[in-house]
């Protein structure tokens, strides 16, 4: 096998970990993906001569490392992040999804979005100002969003000198903010994204930090999957043969959600609980013998039964997902026309489609305050809320803090085919 070969083998195999930057407008979330870019060398050199012309066009005396992040020509007339953008990058050690979502109040439903897949929550904070809204309301969403890790960077520390007395209340005030959240792992680190402290190399300004560098700690934080014990294979497809060469295969393709799959598992059938066991498992023409979470495979089983899309394989003895057409999320609009208690919309679950209906707004969340608002018979752009779903067929899901993937849903609007939002199941509270 040649170098280049190997070379490719070994960044496919190498572990994967998605994060999201969130913070307030100007907290400074595009220089900090701009300047691990940088100091990282994961840009090529037209991009960044790209970026220097577009540096001096608009007069900066430095290379304004925010402009490799803000890619939409609204984004870069305005200097401000409007739509996520997604960078991707590696390091010797691990590669690397970031998702940068906008500061500003009304992209609410755009962080949720980015931070909707990630593993990790960057939370960006101005040393000069302290805790802001956006930061209540970031934290709230990772919260809800089930992120396990979350690193808040207090960023700009070279506009306040560098003080640990500053950086050790934001510190402390963070905490006192986010005690009944019900956030995961929170650690901080004292950074200048536009000068690179603590960035990708530690900061000779700041000695009384020992922690790690932000890259440092992205590099070597365990990525957990959620859901190892609940094997999930939503059916994405039905594999019938294009030849008679193999007149009796029949396969169903999907990817697996958490845990894993092997030849001779007894798995069930749901919604309509049939069994079976596991004959085969191909991942294109090759043959498996098992087969691991995010993996897409095709499967067959042993006996013929009536499988089709929407359906989901699950191992007959593990934690069954529940099967409901009732179920309570926590939803985030999306779009200017309100949800409705009553309209009809299309429901996207997993592999499945359905209609559904909102039957009742339990009630709408103050992000600000994080107090619940009840009486409330409409939801508008970016609004988050506690509803009841029911819908036309049975949902196969687990809840969402336990496998994101299968405790997730969207809305879509019939007609205009729009996505309006986006729900997380969970727990009834009654």
């Amino acid at each position: 096998m040649d170098t280049n070969t190997n070379n490719t083998k070994g960044y496919l195999d190498m572990e994967l970990l998605r994060f999201t930057t969130a913070g307030s407008v100007d907290d400074g979330k595009s220089t900090l993906i701009g300047r691990l870019l940088y100091d990282s060398k994961s840009i090529f050199e037209d991009q960044l001569e790209a970026v220097e012309e577009a540096s001096r066009s608009r007069g900066n005396e430095e290379v304004n490392l925010a402009l490799l992040t803000d890619g939409l020509r609204a984004e870069r007339e305005q200097g401000i992040t409007i739509d996520v953008a997604y960078r991707y990058f590696a390091t010797p050690r691990r590669k690397f999804i970031i998702a940068d979502t906008p500061g500003h109040i009304q992209y609410t439903r755009n962080m949720v979005t980015g931070a909707s897949t990630a593993d990790l929550a960057v939370i960006l904070v101005d040393a000069r100002h302290g805790i802001m809204e956006q930061t209540v309301r970031h934290s709230y969403v990772a919260s809800l969003l089930a992120i396990k890790e979350v690193v808040v960077c207090i960023n700009k520390m070279d506009l306040v000198d560098f003080s640990r007395e500053v950086y050790d209340k934001i510190v402390e005030d963070y905490k006192d903010m986010s005690a009944d959240m019900g956030l995961g792992h929170v650690i901080f680190i004292p950074i200048s994204a536009k000068l690179g402290d603590n960035v990708v190399n530690m900061s000779s300004n700041m000695p009384w930090y020992d922690g790690k560098t932000l890259l440092d700690y992205l590099e070597t934080v365990p990525v957990k999957c959620s859901g190892t014990d609940r094997m999930r294979l939503p059916v994405q497809y039905v594999i019938r043969p294009i030849s008679d060469k193999f007149p009796d295969f029949r396969g169903y393709a999907g990817r697996l959600t958490g845990g894993d799959i092997k030849e001779g598992d007894s798995v069930s059938v749901l919604p309509s609980g049939m069994k079976s066991v596991v004959k085969g498992i191909y991942l294109g023409e090759k043959s498996l013998e098992k087969a691991f979470a995010s993996q897409s495979v095709d499967i067959t089983l042993k006996d013929d039964i009536d499988v089709s899309r929407g359906d989901v394989i699950v191992p007959e003895f593990s934690v069954m997902p529940g099967i409901e057409r009732e179920v309570e999320l926590n939803v985030c609009w999306f779009r200017n026309s309100p949800l409705t208690t009553g309209k009809k919309y299309i429901v996207k679950h997993a592999a499945q489609e359905t209609l559904g209906i909102v039957t009742k707004i339990e009630y709408k969340i103050d992000i600000n305050t994080r107090n619940k608002v009840h009486g409330v018979d409409s939801l508008v752009m970016n609004d988050i809320a506690r509803v009841r779903l029911k819908t036309a067929d049975p949902l196969v899901f687990d809840y969402y803090c336990d496998n994101r993937v299968m405790g997730s849903l969207i809305f879509v609007e019939e007609g205009t085919n729009d996505t309006v939002g986006a729900g997380m199941i969970v727990k009834p509270e009654n």
